[in-house]
């Protein structure tokens, strides 16, 4: 595009101030670039704006702004003011729910370059994102999420007036505490049977009718004999099997099989681990998410400018926020945190268009597949469905990648004294640098792996936990007395945990 051309455009807005029209030209315009340029599939957009307060609110309830109260929420709120006010932490600019249609939350402090910027970001990128990549469409439901929100929400206001707050923070503290055991890693979840989801509507149409929620949810409703019970099965073996055991969702075990929770305090088990599956997919996706959505926001704003559709303090403003968001600090800077997730997913798919367009003999070699691709959107579309970050980092991290972000390999063996360089930058270090940073991203590794292994309802009714070690990582004491602590809160009887080493693989 020549100067003139560029010089001939029409900038969308000229000042600070945003106003609703300027914020719907500003949504076709990125719109027409991010469908017919970038060929992304998305949601329809919803555009609401709330107050910073309202922001650091729903920021602080894991970003969900139709969410149930709780003490914890509060606590992250504090956090996160405290945090704001003394300059310690940049304010959520936006809030982007995955469901359909894609809902935005943009700040309504933000100047108008901040919200354009801002509605390519999450209005389109993280939208792209939601709707294509393959965890979110096998895990999530973007067309049922707003209306299971506003149920829990509810229901778990109707549960603290008929049962008192007291009783119903009790769950909900036990519940938080175990949510990261609340979810399905490796298989997904059981479907109800029909008899489990009209017993399960039953319940949840009680708190709106007033009807006793105890009588709802019991073995007669959900077309059970006592002699089908797991109590009956003889023998460790048959008991397993007939309570799908070992199981890795405890949340979900205890909802099924808890010996002392009543009806009520099973569908909030059951909310706390709906909503800890729903994030799931975000734990999984965090550099290539943050990634998708710099991309495309950096890509749009950078079109229109060379157009002339925003002008040059506007562009300045834009590329202020977006340096500030990929900054990687170096290692003894104050500010480093570990590595970037916004500056490494930006930096890896930047390095993708650049392999597609302008790819080195060394890029040649590393990735045949697509080195020299003219079709680069193609490439980063594909990667964007089909790949997670552990995955996305082991098949896509360059060595050039891996020079820029200076990155290397330290053995820190506890019988050796000193910390030893394993790997440099070589052809065999590239690969196992590439291999370590990617396993740094597994889920598996990063979140301890424990399971209900036994339970004999028919006897003592102790529960048995197992704790795969990997590594020779086991879990802290404190830690795991607290786990245990609401464990046996939620079981009613003992609860103990034994650990195995991992086998090798």
């Amino acid at each position: 595009m020549t100067t003139a051309e560029t010089k001939a455009g029409t900038p969308l807005f000229d000042g600070p101030e945003w106003t609703f029209e300027l914020m719907g030209k500003a949504r076709d315009v990125i719109e027409e670039i991010a469908l017919n340029d970038l060929g992304l599939d998305i949601y329809p957009n919803q555009i609401e704006i709330i107050s910073a307060e309202q922001m650091l609110d729903a920021y602080s309830c894991a970003g969900m702004p139709l969410m149930y109260q709780h003490w914890s929420f509060g606590k992250h709120f504090v956090r996160d003011e405290t945090l704001y006010r003394t300059g310690r932490q940049g304010l959520a600019y936006e809030i982007v729910i995955n469901s359909n249609p894609c809902i935005s939350y943009n700040m309504e402090e933000n100047t108008m370059a901040m919200q354009t910027l801002v509605m390519a970001h999450a209005a389109f990128g993280h939208n792209h994102f939601f709707k294509n990549n393959y965890l979110f469409k096998q895990w999530t439901d973007a067309d049922g999420i707003h209306d299971y929100l506003a149920f829990a929400k509810n229901y778990i206001a109707a549960c603290e007036e008929r049962y008192g707050i007291d009783a119903v923070e009790e769950v909900l503290d036990a519940a938080h505490a175990l949510q990261a055991q609340g979810v399905f890693r490796y298989g997904r979840p059981p479907k109800p049977t029909m008899e489990e989801q009209q017993a399960m509507q039953r319940v949840r149409e009680g708190y709106e009718s007033s009807q006793s929620v105890l009588d709802l949810w019991t073995d007669a409703t959900l077309g059970r004999r006592p002699e089908e019970d797991p109590a009956y099965d003889a023998g460790r073996s048959s008991r397993q099997k007939a309570m799908n055991l070992p199981q890795e969702n405890i949340l979900y075990f205890l909802e099924k099989h808890s010996p002392v929770l009543q009806a009520w305090q099973k569908e909030i088990l059951r909310i706390v681990r709906s909503h800890a599956q729903y994030l799931y997919p975000q734990k999984q996706t965090k550099v290539m998410n943050e990634g998708c959505a710099t991309f495309v926001h950096y890509y749009i704003i950078s079109k229109l400018h060379d157009e002339g559709r925003i002008t040059q303090g506007a562009f300045m403003e834009m590329m202020h926020s977006h340096t500030n968001v990929v900054l990687q600090p170096e290692y003894d800077d104050p500010r480093y945190s570990g590595i970037n997730p916004y500056a490494l997913g930006f930096a890896m798919m930047q390095d993708i268009r650049r392999i597609c367009e302008n790819p080195t003999e060394e890029d040649r070699d590393w990735f045949p597949d697509f080195a020299g691709n003219p079709d680069w959107r193609g490439v980063l579309r594909d990667a964007w469905e089909n790949y997670r970050d552990e995955s996305f980092i082991q098949q896509f991290l360059s060595p050039n990648l891996i020079r820029k972000f200076k990155l290397f390999t330290l053995v820190d063996d506890e019988e050796q004294p000193n910390l030893v360089v394993g790997q440099i930058h070589n052809r065999a270090g590239y690969k196992a640098i590439r291999r370590d940073l990617a396993h740094s991203y597994d889920i598996a590794y990063l979140e301890p792996d424990i399971q209900v292994t036994d339970a004999d309802l028919k006897g003592d009714r102790e529960l048995i936990l197992t704790h795969t070690v990997r590594d020779g990582i086991h879990l802290n004491e404190d830690d795991k007395e607290e786990v245990l602590k609401h464990l046996r809160q939620l079981w009613g009887y003992d609860v103990s945990m034994t650990a195995v080493d991992a086998k090798p693989s």
